[in-house]
């Protein structure tokens, strides 16, 4: 818990993958059928969906979110030796309907009562995304969900993080609360301008690149105190 308080906020913006819904959850479900390597698998899965946007935005070679977890899970798999279409398919369904973290729907909750704007930037498809927040029944205490396919590039472009701020209708970057649990996503808002506070997920430090996160937090539900309500 932080006596730190930031101001001035009108909205808070949360990323998807990571800080609102867990993305090893899939793999999760399925363990048994894996054995050791699960968490092996599950981590390069994440670890190369990442990579690849990164790539992929250098390369200019754009598609959207739903081929390139599909294409980091064909990686992940192979590399272990896992040749099996159907565990596969299933997870790649389960990826679809994420589970949300225990504090996402509180945080939401009272922030939407507290008076703020909510809302997801996310490298997710429209599709993706929708899907994940009607499985967590998020929607009614989420004002919007943001996706880059409306610039067609993935984080951390500054083009990405700009969308936030136009769809929020702050005047300034620093209006807005931005939430992540990925390192380089809460550096790089904090680099564009954004208030950031950096959701611990993974007990990971901060990165060797621009930008530093406000706060760091152990619980989503700090955060409404963090950004003055209650």
């Amino acid at each position: 818990m932080t006596d730190l308080r930031l101001e001035n906020i009108k909205a808070c913006v949360f990323d998807a993958y990571g800080t609102l819904f867990d993305v090893h959850a899939p793999v999760g479900r399925v363990a048994s059928r894996i054995g050791d390597q699960a968490d092996a698998v599950s981590n390069m899965w994440r670890l190369k969906q990442l990579q690849y946007t990164w790539l992929r935005s250098l390369m200019q070679a754009h598609v959207e979110f739903w081929q390139v977890t599909g294409e980091a899970l064909d990686f992940a798999l192979s590399f272990h030796g896992i040749e099996d279409k159907a565990l596969h398919d299933e997870l790649m369904d389960l990826y679809f309907e994420l589970d949300a973290y225990d504090d996402a729907r509180t945080a939401l909750s009272a922030l939407k009562a507290g008076g703020l704007k909510t809302a997801i930037l996310s490298n997710g498809s429209p599709k993706m995304l929708g899907g994940a927040v009607n499985s967590a029944d998020l929607a009614s205490v989420l004002d919007d969900v943001i996706s880059i396919e409306d610039v067609g590039i993935y984080k951390p472009d500054p083009r990405v993080y700009q969308l936030a701020v136009d769809r929020m209708g702050v005047r300034s970057p620093s209006e807005i609360c931005f939430v992540s649990a990925n390192t380089w996503d809460a550096q790089a808002g904090s680099h564009f301008g954004y208030q950031v506070a950096r959701i611990d997920r993974f007990g990971l430090p901060d990165d060797n690149m621009p930008g530093k996160p406000d706060v760091l937090l152990d619980s989503l539900n700090e955060l409404p105190a963090l950004v003055g309500i209650g």
